[in-house]
């Protein structure tokens, strides 16, 4: 139980830093060209991460899973540039709509309906909660200019 919020954590703690340098760095006239710099930057750090645990069946692998990696990239692009959208146009605060609608997309979508995870009364009672938390979101933003 403590491990998947450990990796959780880790992974909110990246995607901070993310957040952090992407509203606090001025608008470019390129609204690919930050996003771009960042996963180069952030493709050399995994790049040497993959040469320090390499297993020696990197091509097999990527052979035998290449359209998978094709679709995450797709996916990891277009979360970056929905990201960049986000956080220039309406601020960092609205990364609790992006949170939560996630939660809705990855948890209940990819993982419950595509790969058949479990799901139980207490996972059906956090998708209510999380459209509930949508629903007060958006209303929010309408009563505050945002």
């Amino acid at each position: 139980m403590l491990k998947p919020l450990m990796f959780a954590s880790l992974a909110a703690i990246g995607n901070g830093l993310f957040v952090y340098g992407q509203r606090g760095a001025a608008a470019p006239t390129n609204p690919f060209l930050f996003v771009l710099g960042a996963m180069l930057v952030g493709a050399v750090f995994i790049g040497l991460g993959a040469i320090i645990y390499r297993s020696g069946d990197e091509v097999a692998y990527l052979a035998a899973e290449w359209w998978l990696v094709v679709v995450s990239g797709a996916g990891y692009a277009v979360t970056f540039i929905g990201f960049f959208l986000l956080y220039n146009n309406f601020g960092a605060a609205q990364y609790t709509l992006y949170a939560v609608v996630s939660i809705l997309t990855t948890s209940l979508v990819v993982g419950v309906l595509i790969y058949k995870e479990d799901f139980n009364l207490y996972h059906a009672a956090a998708v209510v909660l999380a459209c509930a938390a949508i629903a007060l979101f958006t209303y929010g933003n309408s009563h505050s200019g945002g």
